[in-house]
């Protein structure tokens, strides 16, 4: 491929061009982007266009174009920085990068955000195009800033409806037409109003806040939301927990390592009782759901949460009952149940997308919680976890003090049968 043979034009936000653009346009021979970019570039008479559609025709159409013209420069138009969730990995792949000229222009989101007069270096931007929506509304349900950008079947309206059944406190700033003077437009809605209204084909991007967290006070190093976990399976003494009633820091560490939770993910954890899970699950990034059956247990996942800065929502009653008002999970851990837990488990198994983990003591209930993990579709696994923590003696020596053995059993749904579940 000849260095430089296709020249990528970001049009900033709006009609306007990147800066140079004008010379690389007027000597182009052929010119590739949407219709709307292409109408509002002033091309000189006599220039082929091709209007962007499905991506890999058009690709294809470059490279049979580069392969018959050789000496003659192809232009592509896009939206803002192509180099951010643009076309620029795709012609970078097929092409190479050292046959690419990018010339951005203004991320839609940095404009977003300057409209706001909100700094955006600790946001996270998610993309919901052509991706599963699913996972830029757990994004929002755990950061207090987040940018999503849009596409069809994903736009506010689907957002908005989304993030109004969860019941989380959220703001939607809906921006479209950023950069055109006589039509952009910046407005602020809650979920539920931007559920109701139909949107034009010209948002640029969806900026979700939780208000009272939008303005971070510390200068930051790094930017995007960094997790917070520096460490896991933290001790039991780092939650407030009633009696011992708490996944034991050892227990936690391999649950942790078969759940898996990671931005964009949701877990549930059930019979939750101080939330240990769903804190840390939210400290590495997931959305989390802490199902709890006592009220003053409900409180102590809300101190938990609160003290380790995540937020966890939880819900007040017992499973498998109160599960039929939750989004389908990714994961789902399982530290509760008594008689119910083979009924338990097996909800939540036909609405996991991914593993189920399931924690108990009693040996009589491991056969039951297989073949309820088996029965969903799983391949059930577990291990007998026993453990001695070190200990202090009088006169300066140690002993090992065992801890109450735990059955860890778990499931993962195999890759072929990952369900899709529509977003909640």
């Amino acid at each position: 491929m000849t260095s430089l043979a296709i020249t990528v034009i970001g049009t900033g936000t709006g009609a306007s061009l990147a800066p140079g653009a004008r010379a690389a346009l007027d000597a182009a021979a052929l010119v590739v982007g949407g219709r709307r970019h292409l109408d509002s570039a002033a091309l000189p008479e006599g220039t082929a266009r091709l209007v962007l559609g499905p991506l890999a025709p058009a690709l294809d159409s470059i490279e049979r174009y580069l392969a018959e013209n050789p000496d003659l420069g192809v232009v592509v138009l896009a939206s803002g920085d192509p180099g951010f969730f643009g076309i620029v990995r795709a012609l970078a792949e097929r092409f190479g990068a050292d046959a690419l000229d990018v010339r951005p222009g203004a991320p839609s989101v940095a404009v977003a955000f300057a409209r706001l007069g909100l700094p955006w270096d600790d946001a996270v931007v998610v993309s919901a195009h052509g991706r599963e929506l699913r996972t830029a509304v757990n994004v929002c349900r755990v950061h207090p800033k987040t940018a999503v950008l849009t596409g069809p079947g994903a736009g506010p309206a689907e957002l908005g409806a989304a993030l109004a059944r969860t019941g989380i406190p959220r703001t939607l700033v809906v921006a479209s037409s950023l950069g055109d003077p006589e039509a952009e437009s910046v407005l602020r809605l809650s979920p539920a109003e931007a559920a109701a209204r139909d949107w034009p084909g010209t948002v640029s991007v969806v900026v979700c806040l939780d208000e009272s967290r939008a303005l971070a006070p510390a200068q930051r190093t790094v930017a995007g939301q960094v997790a917070l976990a520096s460490s896991w399976a933290l001790p039991e003494e780092a939650f407030e927990h009633r009696d011992s009633m708490i996944t034991k820091f050892e227990v936690r560490a391999l649950a942790l390592a078969r759940l898996g939770p990671r931005p964009g993910d949701l877990v549930w954890d059930i019979g939750a009782g101080s939330g240990s899970v769903a804190v840390e699950c939210a400290r590495l990034g997931a959305a989390t759901i802490a199902v709890e059956k006592t009220s003053d247990g409900v409180e102590r996942i809300r101190a938990n949460a609160a003290a380790h800065g995540v937020d966890v929502q939880t819900l007040h009653g017992a499973a498998p009952t109160v599960l039929s008002r939750l989004p389908d999970p990714d994961a789902v851990f399982i530290g509760g149940g008594g008689r119910e837990l083979s009924t338990i488990v097996a909800a939540c198994a036909r609405r996991a997308r991914r593993t189920v983990v399931v924690a108990l003591a009693a040996l009589d209930r491991v056969p039951e919680v297989r073949e309820a993990l088996a029965g969903a579709g799983f391949e059930p696994e577990g291990v007998l976890l026993q453990s001695s923590r070190l200990a202090p003696l009088p006169g300066g020596v140690t002993r090992l003090a065992a801890a109450n053995p735990v059955f860890l059993l778990w499931g993962h749904r195999p890759a072929d049968s990952a369900i899709e579940g529509a977003v909640e």
